[in-house]
């Protein structure tokens, strides 16, 4: 399996490493070294990152939801610039896509526009999420992996595949090799969220679901090698 285009999902939290807040820069830079050995065997690249490292607003009962998913969108705005210029200082291109302006800090998404850097070379960071609040950065990658005609999307997680249960909580659960969106969607297995889930079936999108931690995973999942659960369509 080789993949030609992918859309890779970080974590903030990813990004913040042992400190669980804020960067860390050498977290970051393991990151994009990865990223590099597959630009470099020409696999185009795109890129979303969530704002867990900063901001859990959907936790706070004294800020209305739309604000607090605002200053959600906003945090992955800031984790998409530190990590593109992490990854311009080991040599990369980059260019960050948003839904709305934020005046010369990023551009405003163009499909046709995103699709050209892509094919550039460029490592293409889609961040601000949708630009709607009640939509998570799992809608967003999807939503951003429909539109750009991606091969797979790539969820770089903290857990090494798709389990029937909880590991953490059943020592027992199975994991996963491939399974499909149907029984994802079924049994609630919490891949990504009811939308985005929904939309990968629609538009037939595959997904893989790897560990972040391990070595290489990222370089190996961008190159079609999946130590860990397929989600098929």
């Amino acid at each position: 399996m080789k993949w030609k285009r992918v859309l890779l999902k970080l974590s903030g939290e990813a990004l913040a490493g042992p400190k669980k807040t804020g960067f860390d820069e050498d977290t970051v830079k393991e990151v994009a070294r990865q990223v590099k050995i597959s630009a470099d065997a020409g696999v185009e690249i795109g890129i979303v990152i969530g704002g867990g490292n900063f901001w859990r607003g959907r936790t706070s009962t004294a800020i209305d939801r739309t604000k607090a998913d605002q200053i959600g969108m906003l945090a992955t705005v800031m984790n998409c610039i530190y990590v593109s210029e992490i990854f311009r200082s080991t040599g990369m291109e980059t260019e960050i896509f948003t839904p709305f302006a934020c005046g010369a800090m990023t551009e405003l998404f163009s499909k046709d526009r995103a699709n050209r850097c892509l094919k550039e070379g460029k490592i293409v960071f889609f961040a601000g999420g949708t630009g709607h609040p009640y939509f998570s950065t799992d809608t967003g990658i999807t939503l951003r992996a429909v539109e750009m005609d991606a091969d797979c999307i790539l969820l770089a997680k903290s857990i090494d595949g798709v389990y029937d249960s909880d590991p953490r909580i059943n020592p027992a659960a199975v994991k996963y090799d491939t399974v499909s969106i149907e029984e994802v969607i079924a049994k609630k297995l919490a891949v990504v969220d009811l939308t985005a889930s929904i939309m990968c079936m629609e538009h037939r999108m595959p997904m893989a679901v790897f560990d972040l931690n391990e070595k290489d995973g990222i370089a190996n999942a961008m190159q079609g090698k999946i130590n860990g659960t397929i989600v098929t369509v």
